[in-house]
């Protein structure tokens, strides 16, 4: 294991049914392959020694010792890969068969485990062959039958098993294992296809992975299996945490497997945050799981620890121990640079819809609660306070109120430019809001008069008085019209505290509060696409295209905004970036560092990354004082920064630790 990930594949070998010399044959030159591309664990389907469909043959002396000797086979083959490799055989106990999965590592069997559930149902009257698992927990008897509730070490990641039927169960046995410590499930399977069957598997292996918080790693028969009565189409599956990583193209009649990085601190970070599933995992706890070590740890260590506290101790000083070991590429997962924004134009249209209505629903339901029929809001021709109104329109639309109750105030200052202000004042008008100017110039020039600020000096006192002076007049127009002040800001700016305090940080309720900077532009795109109207389709479209700015400083000699945020706190897909990673994950900045490298390789140089990881440390620790006091708005995602419920963080901690690291970069 490398930087908390874990390799793993899935794979489907050709069969040669009833031939398992030349199905063993088949998986080491597989798992050469795996091997060097530095896979730690490969699963292989069910059965996939002498093949699934080999009916009563299973019963015959030659399969199963051919069987046998395909297994000697494969460990003496591959006991110098890296590699472990779940493989599906049968395996005689006293006068039984059992279904199972066994692991073979560095020339040795680990553990085998037996299929929980078998079913009568199927074309194959499985049970007619196979016995089911011991009942987890059900002493084992002197003729040692194999049991369901064993989980297996390997470089410090537990693995449990679910074999093909086991999935289906209300409680599968991968439930059990995952609350035991299990954060790695393989599925050895053999299902044949029918209309409709796979993406209702692929579905089931996705809910899973959520449900245990693990990584779930599925393969299924393919090619080579009986054709008498069914198909087998071969299905190679990766899912972590309800999210399908990879699957193979169906139907090949070659080998292949898919290969992905799991993320054990991703998985780990999110167990210890639902604080439910340790709970549900005691409450559950019907039998103590063996756990069949790897050479690195006796097995006695691990078997005679009581707490999951101590077990993920002892595991993670395994996984450090096992840190470098890896050959093969790189990281081979796609790192998402935008973790905000859905990655498909289906995904995003479908997520705009959601978010818009949840904060079209927050503010209807505020406005309701208030009795309030009159809105305020600052349009200065940006995303932010664009999408604030085309909010707000959506819920007045809702509640039946007329538009002209939403005042929309541009308020031209020393840098505001005639783009924006064009922009602003033509969106209002195709919106049908009511439209209000104040200018602040003047109002300003008086303040720093009363105050004996030279205007000359452009420092952050010139620019927090314009600010101000504009919060000052929207918080009075509510006052003269009964009614309230949205707030523009979005989580971006609150993160970095790019927002002056008691200004543009303040409002009565903030509607962009919890939607990053990066999804601001989708959103406000989405309504480009709905435009009421060709005035409003152009001005949103110009918005999106002009430069962030909070226009406090004078435009250029051609008019054109001087003062551009990204130039001054760095580029928001960063910023967003850093702060998903931070937040939603909780990982250091060592690893925040590593995955922005590998997310935004070759658009930003690693000195660069590191240059405005150091600046968002920085600035989120310092400016935690302004969310501390941050106005309600709705939550849309699994990242907020509202102090009453999902940051809670003391406005004096010191950043020391984080800036240390990343300083050491």
């Amino acid at each position: 294991m490398k930087d908390g990930f874990f390799r793993v594949a899935a794979c489907v070998p050709p069969v040669a049914l009833a031939d398992p010399m030349a199905n063993a044959e088949a998986i080491v030159a597989m798992a050469r392959e795996l091997d060097e591309l530095g896979v730690e664990l490969a699963v292989f389907p069910e059965l996939c020694i002498p093949g699934y469909s080999c009916g009563d043959l299973f019963h015959n002396a030659a399969l199963l010792e051919g069987c046998a000797s395909a297994m000697a086979y494969l460990k003496e083959q591959t006991k110098d890969f890296d590699v472990a490799l779940a493989v599906g055989v049968p395996v005689m106990s006293g006068t039984q068969l059992f279904n199972c999965a066994v692991v073979v590592h560095r020339g040795d069997e680990k553990c085998t485990v037996a299929k929980s559930y078998i079913p009568n149902y199927n074309e194959f009257y499985e049970r007619r062959m196979f016995v089911p698992a011991a009942v987890p927990g059900q002493a084992l008897s002197e003729m040692q039958r194999p049991v369901a509730s064993t989980l297996y070490n390997l470089n410090g990641v537990l693995i449990g098993f679910d074999i093909c039927e086991d999935l289906w169960v209300p409680i599968p046995p991968s439930c059990h294992a995952a609350m035991a410590g299990a954060t790695i499930i393989c599925n050895l399977s053999a299902s044949p296809d029918i209309i409709g069957k796979r993406r209702y598997l692929t579905d089931l292996v996705a809910q899973q992975s959520a449900r245990c918080i693990c990584g779930y790693v599925y393969a299924s028969a393919g090619f080579g299996e009986s054709s008498t009565d069914l198909v087998f189409d071969g299905k190679a599956i990766i899912a972590e945490n309800g999210r399908i990583l990879a699957e193979n193209k169906r139907w090949q009649q070659g080998a292949q497997y898919v290969v992905q990085d799991i993320d054990i601190e991703l998985l780990g970070h999110d167990r210890l945050q639902m604080g439910t599933f340790a709970e549900c995992g005691a409450a559950n706890r019907t039998a103590k799981y063996n756990i069949e070590a790897d050479h690195q740890m006796p097995l006695h260590e691990l078997l005679s620890l009581e707490s999951p506290q101590e077990l993920e101790e002892k595991l993670a000083g395994l996984r450090e121990a096992a840190l470098g070991r890896r050959r093969g590429p790189g990281l081979m997962r796609k790192i998402d640079p935008r973790p905000f924004v859905p990655a498909d134009d289906a995904e995003i249209d479908q997520r705009a819809d959601e978010i818009i209505n949840i904060q079209v629903a927050g503010l209807a339901r505020r406005l309701d609660a208030t009795h309030c029929r009159t809105a305020v809001i600052g349009i200065s021709g940006g995303l932010d306070s664009t999408l604030a109104l085309l909010v707000t329109c959506r819920a007045f639309d809702r509640l039946g109120i007329p538009r002209d109750g939403i005042i929309g105030v541009t308020m031209p200052g020393f840098g505001t430019t005639g783009r924006t202000h064009s922009n602003a004042v033509k969106l209002m008008e195709a919106l049908g809001v009511t439209v209000r100017e104040i200018p602040i110039g003047r109002a300003v020039e008086l303040h720093f008069a009363d105050i004996g600020h030279d205007p000359e000096v452009r420092d952050v006192t010139y620019e927090n008085s314009q600010a101000r002076e504009r919060t000052q007049i929207l918080m009075d127009l509510a006052n003269q019209a009964g009614g309230m002040v949205i707030g523009t800001g979005d989580l971006s700016e609150l993160a970095l505290g790019w927002a002056t305090y008691n200004g543009d940080h303040m409002s009565m309720y903030a509607v962009n509060a919890s939607v990053p900077k990066t999804l601001v532009k989708y959103l406000v795109r989405w309504f480009a696409f709905r435009a009421e109207n060709p005035e409003m389709a152009e001005a949103l479209v110009d918005i999106i295209d002009t430069p962030i700015s909070p226009e406090l400083l004078p435009a250029d000699s051609e008019g054109k905004i001087a003062q551009k945020t990204e130039d001054l706190v760095g580029p928001y897909e960063l910023h967003d970036f850093f702060l998903f990673n931070m937040l939603r994950y909780g990982f250091s900045p060592r690893r925040v560092y590593m995955l922005a490298c590998h997310a935004f390789a070759g658009v930003y140089e690693r000195d660069l990354i590191k240059h405005w990881l150091r600046v968002f440390y920085r600035r989120f620790f310092n400016q935690q004082f302004k969310r501390s006091c941050m106005p309600d708005g709705p939550k849309v995602g699994s990242v907020c920064l509202s102090p009453r419920g999902d940051w809670r963080m003391p406005s004096d901690a010191s950043s020391a630790l984080w800036l240390k690291e990343v300083d050491e970069l």
